[in-house]
């Protein structure tokens, strides 16, 4: 039904990846690998946290919701992605498309909070080793898991309603690989300052701010070891520190580049590998990055070896 130029839509288009059909195997095959190193390395994480006594500590309970926060991250939007390079059908459902955004801020959302309630967590054990335990007690762990979920699916439900109220104008083709929301606001015929207005002050409270504590949370570490004499502490500690701002800004980056602060020369690829980045290569690095180059980690993951054998 067509009425004043809009149209009731049923189904979305996705368009996809830029990629020429005779190499369309080629990253079927990659992407693959992708997700499945992603699941693998988020599921050993959680278990491991789960089985070994000696990590069920604040920092490890964080890292554990941070591995099913990216498992889930990347499974929402991954499984369709291999579909449509699989089976050449790039349609999802209205239904499915306002489900597949909701859970994608979802997860979205949930990481950002928990990577700077993780920051926090380094501040207080590295600046205020002797309070840590007092600091960062079971009530508190569980009062700030709590109110991130809280927090992101209350954010979520804001832009999933304010979407479901649009009109749609008879474009049903969204020139990404997922439902993304940018995307599908240029699709609109209804008036969308709303939507953005929404997406840059809350979005902006919910990227950008976060983004700034954790900044400030590793200068606030790194000021505090200067004065540590061992180079192969503070070696370790900048090596530490380097790489896990750097997933963070890869991550921060791209989501403030695309949402809050979009470029007006943006093109369909440059905005699709942007969003490759924070969707996909983010959530396969952190498993890598936080928790399998760590020694207790490595520890834990012998322990459970050895149980299992000795029980075999």
């Amino acid at each position: 039904m067509i009425m004043n130029n809009q149209t009731v839509i049923s189904q979305f288009l996705l368009l996809g990846l830029p990629i020429p059909p005779e190499h369309q195997h080629l990253f079927y095959a990659l992407f693959l690998a992708m997700y499945l190193t992603t699941v693998l390395g988020n599921l050993i994480i959680i278990i491991l946290i789960l089985l070994d006594s000696h990590l069920h500590t604040p920092m490890y309970f964080f890292l554990g919701n941070l591995s099913f926060s990216d498992l889930c991250f990347s499974s929402v939007t991954m499984p369709k992605l291999l579909q449509s390079m699989q089976h050449q059908d790039s349609s999802i459902p209205y239904a499915g498309c306002l489900t597949q955004m909701y859970f994608l801020i979802v997860f979205a959302a949930m990481e950002s909070f928990l990577l700077v309630v993780m920051a926090y967590d380094r501040y207080v054990a590295i600046c205020f080793p002797l309070h840590y335990t007092t600091i960062m007690s079971p009530k508190l762990c569980m009062c700030l898991m709590g109110l991130c979920w809280v927090l992101t699916m209350l954010y979520s439900m804001l832009h999933t309603l304010l979407l479901a109220r649009l009109s749609f104008c008879e474009n049903s083709v969204i020139p990404q690989f997922f439902c993304d929301i940018s995307a599908l606001l240029k699709l609109a015929c209804s008036d969308i300052h709303i939507n953005e207005l929404m997406i840059f002050i809350i979005g902006g409270l919910v990227t950008v701010l976060p983004f700034l504590l954790i900044v400030v949370s590793y200068v606030q570490i790194v000021c505090s070891i200067l004065n540590v004499s061992s180079t192969r502490v503070l070696h370790k500690v900048f090596s530490t520190c380097g790489s896990h701002l750097s997933v963070v800004s890869l991550f921060y980056g791209t989501i403030i580049g695309l949402y809050i602060f979009p470029s007006a020369n943006n093109s369909t690829v440059k905005e699709t590998a942007m969003a490759m980045m924070y969707t996909v290569v983010t959530p396969m690095l952190n498993p890598f990055i936080y928790s399998l180059r760590n020694r207790d980690i490595k520890e834990a993951l012998i322990r459970v070896f050895c149980k299992k054998k000795i029980s075999l």
